[in-house]
């Protein structure tokens, strides 16, 4: 089942909620839950729009107000929004540096980052180092 189809007419919505159909319409209003209409312009909420609802009376019960509500909402939708955009440019970036093999190669050490030419590799450390806990010396 698709979690964004509206489906849910005010009452069942309101019954799942926990909430009364009136709050449902004020919170509509408000713009906190913005449900689907159908062509006759009744409200159809999804199971998406069903944990909203949930997620404000939540926050109303802790004592934040119904604006505080709408600002952590939309903080929310534009952090998942964000995200969303972080990971296609991750993904293009990794389509592009795989799209052209050899182009940069890097490598970490001791004295941080280096670039390396394609082709070349990173000077080895050969040292050898030996670990003697404290307190007994040998």
């Amino acid at each position: 089942m698709d979690e964004t189809q509206p489906i849910f007419t005010i009452s069942m919505a309101a019954e799942l909620a926990e909430l009364h159909p009136q709050t449902l319409r004020q919170y509509d209003r408000l713009g906190l839950v913005e449900p689907g209409r159908t062509a006759g312009l009744s409200r159809r909420y999804s199971l998406r729009d069903i944990a909203k609802l949930r997620e404000v009376a939540r926050l109303s019960a802790e004592g934040i107000t119904l604006e505080g509500i709408r600002r952590i909402l939309e903080l929310e939708d534009q952090r998942d929004e964000l995200a969303a955009r972080v990971r296609e440019l991750e993904h293009a970036l990794a389509e592009a540096v795989l799209s052209q093999p050899g182009r940069r190669v890097f490598a970490a050490g001791a004295e941080g980052v280096q670039s390396l030419r394609a082709g070349t590799r990173a000077r080895k450390n050969n040292e050898v180092v030996i670990y003697r806990p404290f307190g007994r010396l040998q």
